[in-house]
């Protein structure tokens, strides 16, 4: 077992036209390399274990009971998580602009790398989720360069920071360990992640905050290491139906969130404070995708009940469309598919364009559905935004909090 320890390194920038002139001072700063994992959970208190227990019971429940919606629910569930860790990271995208890059594969940078997000959060679950297959070094990098294509692929080779002004590690609030030690450590959470047994909560809660400690990768870092959490989870079977949206509750309260990240920095590191708090986390998380469950289904049901008026006010008939029909079997994926064209329309549900363009504008002027249009005035997609508000958690809930020194 290797401990942690500090490593003093020296600092001399290279470039330092345009900087400030405490940004262009050499100097001496510690970089704080955490304790290898080994394969054993630690022994913790018996409040954060009791805390840990119950938040693996909630969650559980949760999953239970979102049961066969699950399917539906997952691919929401998982954009929602993404937007809001990307928004712990300050890139603030919105719900429909994401949907809408996701679709046509188009948008501003922010919304692109948020739908990048998506997809390696999706690929982290399926790809990762068996509990026979190993984790390796090469994993998490896959994982990483997927969150940050552009990147080169690998784990850096130079010193990073957190916080401060972003031009010296002499004003950071965080300096993770020597390139030299990146290597090292990360095979070490690999290790970690595949073969350490005990409560899948306190595991995740362990790999997340130590990943975010090492802070193996240039960029990507805080998404990677939230992806981890959802493969832990699903790898011990906690959750089988959809993933907990803990980014979203991570994102309500960021301020409390790298604090409790900075207390597993601490010397000795504070390990139950940042487990009662992780599994405080993921209690709200769970609460959260059961009330968005509920909301979704009470939406299917209010949208249904106006669709049915709707047709009665115009003397459309059947008034009550037969369960085949293409205006119905939109309206049932609405949640998992907010964002529509008649292309994705007649393809998802095997029908005509035609039957496509006749459901998508029932819809639109019964005012379930928008219509996009470019810059020069043709439309490009259909939105639902009463299913897109409800992954709007972060915006709702975060009354304007922002943390710049986010990580990365």
């Amino acid at each position: 077992m290797v401990m942690a320890s500090f490593v003093e390194r020296v600092w001399q920038p290279e470039r330092t036209h345009g900087l400030s002139r405490k940004d262009r001072l050499p100097g001496r700063y510690q970089a704080y390399v955490p304790d290898e994992l080994g394969t054993h959970l630690p022994t913790l208190s018996p409040e954060a274990q009791q805390a840990a227990e119950e938040a693996l019971v909630v969650l559980v429940r949760a999953d239970e009971r979102i049961g066969r919606r699950g399917a539906d629910l997952n691919h929401l569930l998982i954009r929602s998580e993404s937007i809001s860790s990307s928004w712990i990271e300050g890139n603030r995208v919105s719900p429909k602009r994401l949907a809408i890059a996701e679709l046509l594969n188009e948008g501003t940078r922010q919304a692109l790398d948020v739908v990048a997000t998506v997809h390696a959060t999706e690929n982290a679950i399926a790809d990762l989720a068996d509990p026979t297959r190993p984790i390796t070094t090469e994993d998490l990098i896959d994982l990483q360069h997927i969150i940050e294509p552009r990147l080169p692929r690998g784990l850096r080779t130079e010193q990073n920071w957190v916080g401060g002004s972003g031009w010296s590690p002499l004003r950071a609030d965080f300096i993770p360990p020597p390139e030299t030690e990146v290597a090292r450590l990360v095979e070490d959470l690999a290790h970690f992640i595949t073969e350490t047994e005990g409560n899948p909560a306190v595991r995740a809660a362990i790999a997340h905050a130590q990943c975010e400690t090492i802070h193996p990768f240039i960029d990507g870092n805080g998404r990677t290491g939230r992806a981890i959490i959802h493969t832990i989870l699903r790898r011990a079977d906690a959750v089988r139906n959809s993933p907990i949206p803990i980014s979203t509750v991570f994102a309500s309260h960021t301020a409390n969130y790298l604090a409790g990240l900075s207390s597993y920095r601490e010397q000795p590191p504070a390990l139950d404070d940042w487990v009662i708090a992780f599994s405080g986390a993921v209690e709200a998380a769970a609460r959260y995708a059961i009330e968005l469950a509920e909301d979704i289904e009470l939406l299917d049901a209010e949208i249904f009940e106006r669709l049915v008026a709707f047709r009665n006010h115009r003397g459309t008939r059947p008034a009550i469309p037969r369960s085949d029909a293409a205006v119905r079997r939109i309206l049932h994926t609405l949640a998992s598919h907010p964002v529509v064209t008649v292309g994705s329309v007649s393809s998802r549900l095997a029908i005509s364009e035609q039957a496509a363009h006749r459901a998508l504008t029932e819809l639109a002027e019964l005012g379930v559905l928008r219509r996009t249009k470019n810059q020069r005035g043709r439309l490009i997609c259909w939105t639902a935004d009463e299913y897109l508000e409800l992954v709007a958690f972060p915006q709702r809930n975060r009354d304007g909090e922002r943390s710049g020194n986010s990580p990365s």
